[in-house]
């Protein structure tokens, strides 16, 4: 399952053993793997700025969870036709994203815990917005672009009477240049193609003999060529209709033809350089993603080896990706590493202000194994800490107790601070 659920106690002996039984039970049972989630020691300021942060915490990371939604839905759009591939580009740190939240590492050069934190969510506060800025300038000139070139293929669909004719006729089907004759396309419905060869020279006068040719045809009909004199085009035009014939509005102009042609391509090339698929792997030595180790302790054994391998090893699979593409890799990355960030942030946080200080608790990533077990995994973590918090649990395991402005089950009863990820969100 894509779905963590980050939790924290208290760390003293009684709760650290509490951890070792949840550990044993969630592990016999197969519920869930377990791993220590390390958290800095952050300078923890004053009460009330640790209030005030909890609230400001909780709406950055509502903000930072929907942008990174907004930009895998916008990898799956740029990359249409390879949505495959999707999955292999929505990576962060060079790893995929289930890796990145079971190895997570505080980023100490970026966000430095030796500052205040009011200084440390600032700063993800502004990457953030930054983000979100240039995602919603990108991705509207993405959509221009698409919006024009579908109504240029729009153009180039649809039946005779309404798509454009530039991509069928050419000049060898017009007399051009003529100061008297003109060349007229004509709709013919399909069976009405014998009536027209034997009347459209009589329709109107000065018609030229056997001037029609049948050029292109749908399911309805077929487009003719008629050359006349152009002093009788509306004599023509009104013959035609009484006999069902539909004149199409069409002049050959060769260089409106060429305009409209090269747009098409123009725009189809831009469209497509917006991404390659060929590339679902930033570039070894990227800058943006300096060589980094991941590493995980899972808890109760913390003598099992690190797992994990370096960017630089992990070899790029192709090269020259659009710049759109490419920026939506890189800044998803971004915005989901100071996703995770906040996450741990909140944790911190929320630990301060239940537990209380000195700063003493132990954050643990909890991935249940598949969603039928959620239920029985939050029944076992409820149990393990209830003594965390008496008065919530007596609620709990007596529904007859009522408490006055507090209304609980156990869907939502967490005597231990919680936090959830969700990874399915981004499939």
């Amino acid at each position: 399952m894509s779905e963590f659920w980050l939790i924290s106690a208290p760390g003293d002996q009684e709760n650290l053993q509490a951890l070792e039984r949840m550990n044993t039970v969630t592990a016999k049972s197969n519920l869930s793997y377990n791993t220590k989630f390390s958290i800095p020691d952050f300078k923890v300021g004053t009460l009330d700025s640790l209030v005030g942060l909890s609230d400001e915490l909780g709406k950055l990371d509502t903000f930072a969870e929907s942008l990174i939604k907004k930009m895998a839905q916008s990898v799956v759009e740029v990359m249409e036709d390879a949505k495959g591939k999707v999955p292999e580009n929505l990576l962060a740190n060079g790893v995929d994203l289930t890796s990145f939240v079971t190895h997570f590492e505080w980023d100490m050069a970026k966000y430095p815990a030796k500052q205040p934190l009011v200084s440390v969510v600032d700063t993800l506060a502004k990457q953030l917005a930054q983000i979100e800025t240039d995602l919603k300038s990108r991705t509207a000139a993405y959509n221009t672009l698409k919006t024009n070139l579908e109504n240029l293929e729009k153009k180039s669909m649809g039946n005779l009477f309404t798509r454009t004719l530039s991509d069928i006729v050419s000049k060898e089907d017009f007399v051009l240049g003529s100061e008297y004759l003109v060349t007229l396309l004509v709709i013919v419905p399909k069976p009405s193609y014998a009536q027209w060869q034997k009347t459209y020279e009589s329709l109107s006068d000065m018609v030229v003999p056997r001037s029609t040719k049948l050029i292109a045809e749908d399911n309805e009909g077929g487009l003719f060529t008629v050359t006349l004199f152009r002093k009788v085009i509306e004599d023509f035009k009104t013959k035609a209709k009484e006999n069902k014939f539909t004149v199409r509005e069409f002049y050959y102009d060769e260089k409106e033809i060429k305009r409209e042609r090269e747009e098409m391509s123009r725009l189809l090339s831009d469209k497509k350089q917006q991404y390659q698929t060929s590339c679902v792997a930033l570039k070894k030595g990227s800058s943006t993603f300096p060589d980094h180790k991941v590493k995980v302790t899972p808890l109760g054994n913390p003598d099992r080896p690190a797992a994990g391998q370096t960017d630089r090893e992990r070899e790029s699979e192709g090269e020259g990706e659009g710049p759109l593409l490419r920026w939506l890799k890189v800044n998803f990355s971004e915005a989901f590493i100071a996703w995770i960030h906040i996450k741990a942030l909140r944790v911190f946080v929320e630990s301060v202000l239940r537990y209380g200080l000195p700063v003493n608790f132990q954050a643990v990533l909890l991935q249940p194994h598949k969603k039928s077990s959620t239920k029985r995994l939050r029944e076992v973590l409820n149990s393990v800490f209830r003594h965390l918090d008496q008065v919530a649990a007596a609620s709990i395991l007596d529904a007859s107790v009522e408490i006055p402005g507090l209304q609980l089950s156990t869907q939502d009863y967490f005597p231990y601070v919680y936090f959830h990820i969700d990874l399915s969100l981004l499939d």
